[in-house]
């Protein structure tokens, strides 16, 4: 796919993302105010989300960060995932929420939280920007949803094409009729 050759349209301004973090971060801070949270972003994509979240949860938070890898280049999950880097902390003390760009197939975020679950945290829990329910595989419903989609290719605001756009500040969807 050329992307630049593609037609598009903005999903998600960035005001709009913006009031999605406050509202999922004031959700946050009413759950977690008795708690010892400790943010685990999915990087890349959920870096820019996890910014702005954190910002606005109340209790004071750690955060720490996971890469994983089960796209390649492409924008089809290979099915596979791998973790490329580990999270830092043991996990015994922590009420653990894991924060990732979007609930796609549900592969990654159940290999994530079956590899949590040994580190033995208190609780885990997952957050999303965005929940794309249509192509989903894996038996995962995310906690906090900042929003629900349709089937559609996203790129933006931490979502890439080709590990390229992700510092566009708003969420746009590529139009593609061949998807």
């Amino acid at each position: 796919m050329d992307i630049e050759k593609k037609k598009w349209e903005v999903l998600c301004s960035e005001e709009k993302l913006e009031q999605i973090a406050k509202e999922v971060g004031a959700k946050l801070s009413e759950d977690y105010k008795d708690k010892n949270l400790l943010v685990i972003s999915i990087l890349k994509g959920a870096l820019f989300f996890t910014a702005e979240l954190t910002k606005n949860i109340k209790p004071v938070t750690k955060i720490d960060f996971m890469m994983t890898s089960s796209y390649g280049d492409g924008e089809i999950n290979t099915g596979s995932v791998k973790i490329i880097k580990d999270i830092d902390y043991d996990l015994d003390e922590y009420d653990v929420l894991v924060v990732d760009d979007i609930l796609d197939t549900g592969i990654t975020m159940e290999f994530l939280i079956d590899h949590l679950k040994k580190k033995n945290p208190k609780t885990i829990k997952t957050c999303v920007m965005f929940n794309k329910q249509e192509r989903r595989k894996a038996e995962i419903t995310a906690d906090y949803i900042g929003m629900e989609i349709e089937d559609k290719f996203l790129v933006g605001y931490g979502l890439d094409f080709k590990d390229r756009y992700r510092n566009i500040p708003y969420v746009f969807c590529v139009l593609d009729e061949d998807r």
